[in-house]
């Protein structure tokens, strides 16, 4: 855990005491522009190990809501943004475009959007589609903890809103950590392959109503 004012690398957990609200940091859903505006308002700002400040929910389960609730003595609500499926998968593919991943394994430089997707729907995936679920990431814990509050990447005026009304600081973030941009074209049998294999994805996403 770091000061609020040191640079960040990537997405990162915030907390804010007084307002009792989390931040969690799904990956690849442009949370690195709110998290350098609000870093400096936060009082907690975890951005290493990656273990814990990408905490999903099972995780913030375990380790962060006891250390609030018995030794903060407070109740926190938890935020988390959700990218609609195929765009997410699209952001990890551009993702590991990047120009130092040329040559390695885990790149995709040399790959068709639809053969990283099909590498994402195997059973051992390799390396380079080893990117993990939204879904599991926001999974409700048998106690009944879940995100208290969802937004959809593509719905930022209401998530600018939310956290401004909340927070009481202005919002404006710039976009950072913008991945390369390629030509992605998802064939038709696989996009109905995706959602009917990973339908827990598209429902999560879809159970979040857009603000208006």
């Amino acid at each position: 855990m770091e000061n609020a004012h040191s640079l960040l690398k990537g997405p990162t957990l915030l907390a804010f005491m007084a307002q009792r609200l989390v931040f969690l940091s799904v990956p690849k859903t442009g949370t690195t522009a709110y998290e350098a505006v609000l870093a400096p308002h936060a009082d907690i700002v975890v951005s290493n190990p990656p273990e814990l400040k990408h905490a999903p929910i099972y995780r913030y389960n375990r380790f962060f809501r006891p250390m609030f609730e018995k030794v903060c003595g407070l109740e926190m609500e938890t935020l988390a943004v959700v990218r609609e499926p195929v765009d997410w998968l699209g952001s990890w593919y551009r993702y590991r475009q990047r120009p130092f991943l040329a040559g390695h394994p885990n790149g995709t430089h040399d790959l068709s959007f639809d053969a990283f997707v099909a590498a994402y729907l195997m059973d051992d995936r390799p390396g380079f589609a080893n990117v993990g679920s939204q879904a599991r990431f926001l999974e409700p814990r048998r106690n009944g903890l879940r995100a208290t509050y969802l937004f959809r990447y593509d719905d930022q005026a209401g998530l600018q809103r939310f956290l401004e009304a909340r927070l009481s600081v202005p919002v404006r973030p710039r976009r950072l950590n913008v991945s390369p941009q390629s030509r992605q074209v998802l064939s038709d049998d696989l996009r109905a392959r995706l959602r009917r294999e990973c339908s827990a994805e598209f429902e999560l996403y879809e159970s979040i109503a857009a603000s208006s």
